[in-house]
């Protein structure tokens, strides 16, 4: 890398300040959900008036993308590392979920800031799962939908005490293996 194609000190401190800004925004996600999360409140957190904030961030949107494209990246790794098969990928995706409430929130239970998310992230995240069905675009969706939809309910604590949530999540890979 060439002196000129380096970024300049003013442009790395920036940069830094915003992965500061956006992991003081995660842990507020993780102590109030996508609704305590202000611009007002994240300013605070990292010790600016949030006109300041602005500077970093034009508004909450793109906050937001920001965040989805942390998400995706993360739970995209989680994936790649989860191994080729359906029940290692379901296991992968749980276990992140689980692990992530608040970055799995922020990135399926709003919509998605593809704008401002780049798309090859999105791709990335996405490309286990469309491996493990073929390629098949429906039944990647339909097995996404679906593991969505249990980490859902188990995030919200919606199945009846006791109930086997491995059983059902055995029982959810070999439908799709049928």
């Amino acid at each position: 890398m060439s002196l000129a194609d380096r970024p300049s000190p003013v442009a790395t401190r920036r940069a830094a300040r915003r992965e500061e800004i956006l992991t003081a925004a995660e842990r507020l996600l993780d102590e109030d959900g996508i609704e305590g999360l202000t611009m007002r409140r994240l300013a605070t957190e990292v010790g600016m008036q949030a006109p300041s904030l602005y500077k970093h961030l034009r508004d909450k949107q793109e906050l937001l993308g920001a965040l989805q494209q942390r998400a995706l990246q993360s739970m995209g790794d989680a994936l790649a590392d989860a191994g080729p098969t359906l029940a290692e990928l379901a296991a992968g995706y749980r276990t992140w979920a689980l692990a992530n409430p608040a970055l799995y929130r922020v990135a399926t239970a709003v919509p998605l800031e593809r704008e401002r998310i780049d798309p090859e992230i999105e791709e990335r995240a996405a490309a286990p799962v469309v491996a493990a069905v073929d390629g098949d675009e429906h039944r990647s969706r339909a097995l996404w939908a679906a593991a969505h939809g249990m980490v859902d309910l188990e995030l919200r604590h919606r199945f009846p005490d006791g109930a086997d949530l491995d059983a059902a999540w055995a029982a959810l890979v070999a439908a799709f293996e049928a």
